[in-house]
């Protein structure tokens, strides 16, 4: 998928869900600093990247960590080692306080791209992405687990991301 699909449904899923950590079965998946996506982000590699199709080179998020009620700007930049035809899913999971499923759902990934102006197939090469989402006022403190699972039609990894957002009061 892009690296608009991937991180605006990373992103905004997890902003607009308000969070991020990501689950891998239902357990919680353990953070490796050495997995950590370059920029100025919360976002984690699920695993070590070298086999993804998207090499993502590098993600900003302003305000990070994202605020209640303020615009969430995305930034990145990556690079497709082949096309993503139609048929990805992503599966998108977002837990709160690491004990209730708010999201647990698979998603077309060419559908979710769109969010981002983007369309299917999505183009081996160099990929750029800027986008504003705005947060509503009303996210309930506390902590948020996401993870975005994203795969081709033929079940190859496309990329996994983590990350873990805290709102407060």
């Amino acid at each position: 998928m892009k690296v608009s699909a991937v991180l605006v449904a990373a992103t905004s899923a997890a902003s607009v869900s308000a969070a991020a950590t990501w689950m891998t079965g239902g357990n919680q998946a353990v953070i490796n600093e050495a997995f950590k996506v370059p920029g100025d982000n919360p976002l984690y590699f699920c695993e070590d990247p070298k086999d993804y199709i998207l090499d993502i080179e590098n993600v900003d998020l302003d305000p990070n960590p994202p605020l209640p009620g303020q615009t969430l700007s995305i930034t990145a930049k990556g690079d497709f080692s082949k096309e993503i035809e139609e048929g990805s899913k992503m599966h998108l999971t977002v837990r709160y306080n690491n004990l209730i499923t708010l999201i647990n759902q698979d998603a077309d990934t060419c559908e979710t791209v769109k969010k981002a102006d983007l369309e299917c197939p999505l183009k081996k090469g160099e990929m750029k992405l800027t986008k504003d989402v705005d947060l509503p006022q009303q996210i309930p403190p506390g902590k948020y687990n996401v993870k975005a699972d994203v795969k081709t039609k033929d079940g190859d990894a496309i990329t996994c991301l983590t990350a873990e957002i805290t709102f407060h009061r």
